[in-house]
């Protein structure tokens, strides 16, 4: 009988180790991967960019996202991202040759886009016109051909400072999705955007497909 209580002794042993190194497992569990700072928090460092850049955001790692995770971003994923100018990101998607544009990876844009404080300070709403209201006076935007020209001036000044260009080199003087002409220069340390001298506040974002530009003021989009 002195084998058979041995062997009992050795198993009832195990049974009992068992559980006790089973508590041992939480400690060596994978730790979760770190979170990868947005593009949006990434220093610009694009010698075709206007001045001053942006500084990297006080959160921002050191690390890089890969090549791919910045391929898979583009305008129409970051537009509406900043609240500064979240007014205007609200009229490129409400206008679709816009929209359309921005959510094409394979065409490059910069998005001139007016700060949320210089929409507010225009003399007159972004869909309104002095020679609609020289024309037909108070009613121009009632009704529903009023409601269509309003959607055309709208229209307008949205294309109006949307560049088909990106990288967008200093000097270059670029058509607008609105047919008109604009080129940026550096002065006094200032950059600003041609004819009208509107002031770039900074840049926003930079992602596969372009660029967004916060301005101080609106570009003279009326023709």
């Amino acid at each position: 009988m002195r084998p058979y209580s041995l062997a009992a002794y050795l198993v009832t042993s195990a049974v009992i180790l068992v559980p006790a190194s089973a508590q041992l497992l939480p400690f060596f569990t994978k730790p979760s991967t770190a979170r990868q700072p947005s593009l949006d928090q990434q220093p610009i460092m694009n010698a075709n960019t206007p001045n001053p850049q942006p500084p990297p955001s006080s959160s921002s790692s050191s690390t890089t996202p890969p090549a791919s995770a910045q391929a898979a971003v583009i305008l129409s994923d970051v537009i509406g991202n900043s609240r500064q100018t979240n007014i205007f990101a609200g009229f490129t998607r409400d206008i679709s040759s816009v929209a359309t544009r921005l959510d094409a990876s394979l065409l490059n844009t910069t998005v001139l886009a007016p700060a949320n404080t210089a929409i507010s300070a225009l003399p007159r709403k972004p869909w309104e016109d002095p020679k609609d209201y020289a024309e037909m006076g108070a009613v121009a935007y009632e009704g529903l051909s009023g409601s269509d020209r309003a959607s055309s001036n709208l229209r307008r000044f949205t294309e109006a400072h949307v560049v088909p260009v990106s990288p967008w080199e200093e000097g270059k003087k670029v058509k607008t999705l609105a047919g008109t002409e604009l080129w940026w220069e550096s002065r006094g340390g200032k950059t600003v955007v041609l004819p009208g001298e509107v002031e770039v506040e900074k840049v926003v974002s930079r992602v596969a497909n372009g660029e967004v530009w916060m301005l101080k003021g609106a570009l003279n989009y009326a023709v």
